[in-house]
């Protein structure tokens, strides 16, 4: 007895579009013109500086060292910088998350008279430029005075005045954010919650607040950047050289009369290593928080 076997027809290839070809060549560009200052700025620090001086930054290298980077990581006192950084943004994190969350949750789950115009007054703070306030902030920093709670007496120059000021400006956009996940929420949570006699801390710290991690880990991870890059603030309201967090760092690296820019490029990739740490490690809730809601119609 002979089997035959019928071979299956060949699948046909669906033709190339030109528009599918535009499309990735367009995507391809994008990429690469984002990513193109990340490479340039790779490959100026791993060449030394009489290389580029001779040739020019636009030449074939002869020699790649990791120099530039000890050098830097050295000048700079990079580690203790990076300490006062760590002072300032993690208590900022936290303070700025717990506070939204609670400005969220009484917006969200409680109806009252002026319920949305206090999400407006919160939201409209992060529509106020920074730049409006330098002034007014100064001399309010200058005239409070914290004896024996900040080492400069004030709440000019201190760590304590950098978190206070990025709590304010951060809340507004964080309690908007967390306000609209939680509307999101089933009220049928708490209403069960409420007829067992939960407290209201106990529906924010125990219910509530546990559904809304990958929104807060999403948040979490923002403010970590936008904390650990800003300059602004740093600039403005501190004076003392040691006090300055990791973003002021690059001025060691700069001299009154020459500065090298292989140097400062090779300290500019340094100080971004913590911020690619704190995004790869908090990837899936970070995307995780972006996409919720997107499938609800």
């Amino acid at each position: 007895m002979t089997s035959t076997t019928v071979a299956a027809p060949p699948k046909r290839r669906a033709p190339v579009r030109p528009a599918r070809v535009l499309l990735h060549v367009f995507l391809a560009g994008t990429a690469l013109a984002w990513l193109a200052p990340l490479l340039w700025a790779i490959f100026s620090a791993m060449r030394p500086y009489s290389e580029t001086s001779a040739k020019g930054y636009v030449s074939w290298p002869s020699k790649l060292t990791f120099e530039n980077f000890t050098n830097a990581f050295k000048q700079s006192d990079m580690l203790h910088y990076f300490g006062n950084t760590l002072v300032i943004a993690i208590p900022a994190v936290l303070l700025t998350l717990f506070l939204s969350s609670c400005v969220a949750f009484y917006v969200a789950r409680f109806d009252f008279r002026l319920n949305l115009s206090l999400l407006l007054v919160f939201t409209a703070g992060n529509l106020l430029p920074q730049q409006v306030i330098i002034t007014p902030l100064y001399r309010l920093y200058l005239l409070t005075n914290l004896p024996g709670i900040t080492q400069s007496g004030k709440l000019y120059d201190s760590a304590l005045g950098l978190v206070l000021i990025h709590v304010a400006f951060q809340s507004g956009f964080c309690a908007f954010v967390l306000s609209n996940y939680m509307r999101s929420l089933p009220h049928e949570l708490t209403e069960a919650a409420l007829v067992d006699g939960a407290s209201v801390w106990r529906l924010y710290w125990q219910i509530t607040l546990p559904l809304c991690k990958p929104a807060m880990a999403a948040l979490a991870t923002l403010l970590s950047i936008w904390i650990y890059n800003d300059f602004f603030w740093a600039l403005v309201l501190i004076s003392t050289g040691q006090n300055m967090p990791i973003t002021s760092a690059l001025n060691n690296l700069s001299g009154q009369y020459f500065t090298d820019p292989n140097l400062v490029a090779a300290g500019s990739l340094l100080t971004a290593i913590p911020t690619l740490v704190v995004y790869f490690a908090l990837q899936r809730q970070f995307v995780s928080g972006l996409t919720l809601g997107s499938n609800k119609g």
